[in-house]
C-alpha cells in the first residue's frame, strides 16, 4: 500500500494523484496497476507514469467507469495498491523527437519530456487543455491545439523520432503519415488488462512479429510492426 499525498480534479473528469514512496526503477512510458482498497471492482487499472520527482510519483487519469470513479473519491492520507513498473516503457533515444499526445493520451509524455533532451512536443485537446505549461521547461517548442487533429501541425519528415500516445485513430492515422519516412515512430497502446503481467493474454495485439502482449511486450511498440487492420476503433 502507498500514501496518496494529493488526489484533485482538475479539469472535468481528469485527475492528478501523487503517491509517495520508493519509484528508483520506473521508467517513462511505463506504467502501474492501481486499485482501491475496497474488494470491488476486481481487476486493478492501469495508469501511466505522469511525472516522478524523487520520493513521489504522479498520475494523470480520466475517470472513465467504477474503477477510476472510486480511484477519484481518494484524497490525501488514504492509500491505494500499486503494482509496478510494468511494461516496456519508451526508447531513450537521441535526435530530433516529437513528442506527440491527444487527450489523456498527454499523460506519459511529461516524464519523456524530462528525461529527453529537449523534444519538440505537440498536444491536442478536443475542449479546454490542461496541464500544458507544465511542459513549457522541457520542450524546445510546445504546440497546443483545441479541436482538430494535432497531427494537422507535425511534419514527421523533420524528426528522427516520434512517440505518439492517444486515442487508437490518432495512433493509426501517425503510423499511416510516417509511412516511408525514416523516421521512427512509438505509440503507446492502450487496451484493457487483466493481470498486467503477461500471464491471461487478455490485452494482446497482432503484430509482424506475431500475438504481443500490450502489459509486457508493450505498451510501446514501433508503429510499423503493429498490424493496424486488426485493431477496433
Amino acid at each position: 500500500m502507498h500514501t496518496i499525498l494529493s488526489n484533485e480534479r482538475i479539469y472535468d473528469n481528469i485527475c492528478l494523484m501523487t503517491v509517495v514512496g520508493d519509484f528508483q526503477a520506473a521508467r517513462m512510458g511505463q506504467f502501474y496497476m492501481l486499485r482501491t482498497s475496497r474488494d470491488a471492482p476486481l481487476l486493478s487499472r492501469p495508469i501511466s507514469i505522469h511525472n516522478l520527482e524523487q520520493d513521489r510519483m504522479q498520475f494523470l487519469y480520466r475517470i472513465a467507469g467504477e474503477g477510476t470513479r472510486l480511484m477519484a473519491e481518494l484524497r490525501g492520507g488514504d492509500s491505494i495498491k500499486l503494482a509496478g513498473p510494468l511494461g516496456n516503457g519508451f526508447p531513450q533515444v537521441k535526435g530530433r523527437i516529437a513528442l506527440i499526445g491527444g487527450g489523456i493520451g498527454i499523460a506519459p509524455l511529461l516524464y519523456a519530456a524530462r528525461q529527453l533532451d529537449k523534444p519538440d512536443v505537440y498536444l491536442g485537446f478536443q475542449k479546454q487543455p490542461y496541464l500544458t505549461e507544465a511542459f513549457t521547461p522541457y520542450a524546445n517548442q510546445l504546440t497546443v491545439q483545441i479541436g482538430g487533429s494535432i497531427l494537422e501541425e507535425v511534419n514527421f519528415s523533420h524528426y528522427d523520432y516520434a512517440i505518439v500516445c492517444g486515442p487508437l485513430g490518432m495512433l493509426k492515422e501517425a503510423a499511416r503519415m510516417a509511412e516511408g519516412l525514416e523516421t521512427k515512430v512509438y505509440v503507446s497502446l492502450e487496451k484493457r488488462m487483466a493481470c498486467g503481467v503477461g500471464a491471461c493474454y487478455v490485452c494482446s495485439v497482432m503484430n509482424k512479429n506475431g500475438n504481443r502482449k500490450v502489459c509486457t511486450d508493450g505498451p510501446v511498440f514501433l508503429a510499423k510492426e503493429v498490424e493496424w487492420h486488426e485493431l477496433s476503433l
